[in-house]
């Protein structure tokens, strides 16, 4: 396939490669002039779009997702796909998918999970919303980037998804955290906490597959100083979507909005920035009971 590639950052020009080394013509854009080995570098996104098949792109939020819209749609071939890799508010989704509807294209709205690894190794789970055309032609290419792809229903669909899931994570990691600085109040010892909850009824992906203790479990950014494989500041962001999607629907979401709470202080008035989200951990540690 001829594909365009707008947004080549963390995830996006990892996701590039991993088409061009399975052999597809990937015409690549971004604002910062990033290039991806094998891939033709567009001098706008208006260019990458232009006689493509597919048009995917990865964006930092929904106003500028609109923006790229506003431009690709009308380069764009009559009956070519347009796959949003972004993770963005649902009705910034839906906006951009009818509007590329209207002018004769296809729309997927496509949020991964997996992080910055998941890109690089091609082993993403992608969240699919809209119509049974449009999934169908971009199935090939969610095999290339990732190992999983779940067409979760209309437009709009993949993002509410990954709102959910997003929002379960941040739920519990943070109470992972919690339990692992109250076990080491109360002296039990990590590892043994580890063996016994990880086979237990508080098992969980935060504690099993990504724990936030060093040197406990499968080897997580714990293990290496908390370096970002999902920044504190990306859950933020994702916390804060499904904040707004409840809003939006009149769902009542308290673990949700305590989440939320607990991140934008972590990264907006403390030292979180920059690190990943399990970094929650000595934060817990290095506090004493608050009821606030």
């Amino acid at each position: 396939m001829k594909i365009g590639f707008i947004g080549l950052g963390n995830m996006g020009a990892p996701m590039a490669a991993n088409l061009v080394r399975a052999g597809h013509a990937v015409s690549g854009f971004d604002v910062a002039g990033t290039v991806v080995d094998g891939a033709k570098q567009a001098q706008s996104a208006a260019e990458a779009a232009r006689g493509m098949d597919v048009v995917i792109t990865m964006l930092p939020n929904g106003e500028i997702l609109r923006s790229v819209y506003a431009e690709i749609i009308p380069a764009s071939t009559a009956g070519a796909v347009l796959i949003d890799c972004s993770t963005v508010d649902v009705q910034s989704a839906r906006d951009v998918a009818q509007d590329a509807v209207n002018a004769g294209l296809l729309a997927v709205d496509a949020p991964v999970s997996g992080g910055i690894g998941g890109a690089a190794a091609g082993t993403l789970t992608f969240m699919a919303g809209g119509s049974d055309a449009g999934f169908a032609m971009a199935a090939p290419l969610f095999e290339i980037m990732g190992q999983k792809a779940v067409h979760c229903g209309e437009s709009g669909a993949g993002q509410a998804a990954k709102i959910c899931n997003n929002m379960i994570l941040g739920a519990t990691m943070v109470a992972t955290c919690e339990a692992f600085a109250l076990a080491d109040k109360l002296n039990l010892d990590r590892q043994k906490m580890f063996d016994v909850v990880s086979t237990s009824s508080g098992y969980s992906w935060s504690m099993n597959a990504y724990c936030p203790a060093p040197g406990i479990g499968p080897k997580s950014p714990a293990d290496n100083g908390y370096k970002p494989g999902f920044a504190a500041e990306l859950m933020l962001k994702d916390l804060r979507l499904s904040q707004q999607a409840a809003a939006a629907v009149d769902a009542d979401t308290p673990m949700g909005a305590l989440a939320l709470a607990l991140y934008r202080s972590f990264v907006e008035e403390e030292d979180g920035r920059g690190k990943d989200f399990s970094a929650m951990l000595p934060r817990f540690e290095a506090r004493g009971r608050s009821l606030d």
